[in-house]
């Protein structure tokens, strides 16, 4: 997979395999890093209790790299469904006092130049990451004094201003064009993901249940990929998918939205109008709000 394309949720630059053997964690901070990486094994009735818990673990840290390591790692996790707002606050809360320990200069992801992660890039993401959180998740948020911070907030604001009027056309598996353009009237919920992605996986029974339930209504699902046509055919012959699958191999659309992790959706609305993002994995649930704001009920 591209280096910078990770799933959205996890964002376990310190914890993921590729980074085990660069991190050297504390003996106060290893059982929290292995506990992050393991909470997707958690019941999903359950990781909201025990996110809290990690989130007032970490802010028990000292400042350090690492504390913000975990901070990031948390806040991505944290968004990778239902789990209520006092988890998505307390996350945003830990990374937030993270970055005030310990702030750094910020430099643009998109400007970066950089498709893999580095210690240089940690406050990037922690700061884009914050700032998603408030954006989408309604987090609160202290930091509108800090330049850093501000940053990542305009960053975060001109992707989503382009967002609003792109155009794409891309071939699903059965060589159909589909251009976004030719949409309108309809309700169009484009959604970013990979096959070797478990958030995106997740949320396929549920994408699935929605098309079905509002395709008469007019309800279009575009399930854009970036990998290659072989991996994806062999993924769809054991794992069907009734909505429509397109193949974005060179990301050309992928950068167009400025998708560095999935998945995210977009819904536009039946004039074309960008009426709902997010940042992440979403439950049916949270896909019926966003389809709400189209029109669907």
């Amino acid at each position: 997979m591209p280096a910078i394309l990770l799933c959205a949720a996890t964002l376990l630059w310190s914890t993921a395999a590729s980074a085990a053997d660069e991190v050297h964690w504390t003996a106060a901070e290893k059982p929290l890093a292995d506990q992050i990486k393991t909470l997707r094994d958690v019941d999903d009735a359950a990781r909201a209790n025990v996110m809290q818990k990690l989130a007032h673990g970490i802010q028990e840290l000292p400042a350090s790299t690492n504390k913000l390591r975990l901070a990031l790692d948390l806040a991505g996790k944290s968004t990778e469904g239902d789990f209520g707002q006092p988890t998505v606050q307390a996350a945003a809360t830990t990374l937030e006092s993270a970055l005030r320990e310990k702030p750094m200069p910020y430099t643009p992801l998109n400007e970066s130049g950089k498709d893999e992660y580095t210690d240089s890039l940690l406050p990037a993401y922690g700061y884009d990451e914050l700032a998603q959180l408030e954006r989408y998740e309604h987090a609160v948020v202290s930091l509108s004094g800090d330049r850093h911070y501000r940053a990542a907030q305009s960053a975060l604001k001109a992707s989503d201003a382009k967002r609003k009027h792109l155009d794409f056309a891309l071939s699903d598996r059965s060589g159909k064009t589909w251009r976004l353009s030719d949409l309108r009237g309809q309700v169009v919920l484009v959604n970013f993901w990979a096959t070797w992605c478990p958030p995106c996986r997740k949320e396929i029974p549920d994408l699935e249940s929605l098309y079905q339930r509002f395709a008469a209504q007019g309800l279009v699902v575009l399930g854009i990929s970036d990998e290659q046509a072989p991996k994806m055919d062999a993924y769809l012959k054991t794992h069907p998918i009734n909505y429509h699958v397109l193949l974005d191999s060179d990301r050309v659309v992928n950068k167009q939205f400025a998708i560095r992790g999935i998945p995210k959706s977009f819904v536009y609305d039946r004039s074309g109008m960008l009426v709902a993002e997010a940042m992440d994995m979403r439950t049916q649930r949270q896909f019926l709000n966003m389809l709400a704001a189209a029109g669907l009920n």
